[in-house]
């Protein structure tokens, strides 16, 4: 696949940015372009309208999720084991990605909801073989869920809220025991 134009991804980047910083409302064309260095017409050239930038935001994603769960799917550790230790991230493409997807669902896009649970239920059908039943697929899900809702916490907070790696490695342990 053709790397897009350095233009368009500095575009979805000040896009996303602008999501992740101040929300829905204020991601706006105007805004957007002037966060990404480029004149309106500029933006324009990549995206015709909000709705472009929004299916581009989406289309990252998707991108993102695919490599991931090519990781995923190949991780030494294995899958299950990988998406748990994954959960606790920061500030990395991935991470940006489903944030600003979020807003984008938090200010009532429902293509940008579709998106996000897309993104689950491939990372379900990825971890499904790798566990006995629902209910354990269940835990996976709900203890990566914790893990990410906390790490977003932990960022600002005065209390450590995410396990460090030897805590993580032992929690990891248990869900595989849980599990297999």
């Amino acid at each position: 696949m053709p790397r897009p134009p350095l233009a368009r991804e500095k575009v979805l980047d000040a896009f996303e940015a602008i999501l992740i910083d101040d929300g829905e409302r204020a991601a706006t064309l105007e805004a957007t372009a002037k966060a990404a260095g480029v004149s309106k017409g500029g933006l324009l050239y990549h995206f015709r309208s909000k709705d472009d930038l929004e299916a581009g935001l989406l289309e990252r994603l998707d991108h993102l999720t695919t490599l991931d769960l090519e990781r995923m799917r190949t991780a030494d550790e294995g899958p299950v084991a990988y998406y748990v230790r994954t959960s606790v991230m920061e500030d990395d493409a991935l991470d940006r990605a489903l944030i600003a997807t979020t807003r984008l669902a938090q200010g009532g896009s429902s293509a940008a909801s579709d998106m996000l649970r897309d993104t689950r239920r491939r990372w379900a059908e990825t971890i499904r073989p790798h566990v006995r039943d629902t209910a354990s697929l269940d835990l996976v899900m709900l203890v990566s869920d914790g893990l990410y809702f906390n790490n977003s916490l932990d960022v600002h907070g005065p209390e450590r809220l995410v396990p460090r790696s030897d805590e993580l490695a032992d929690l990891i342990a248990l869900v595989l025991r849980a599990t297999a």
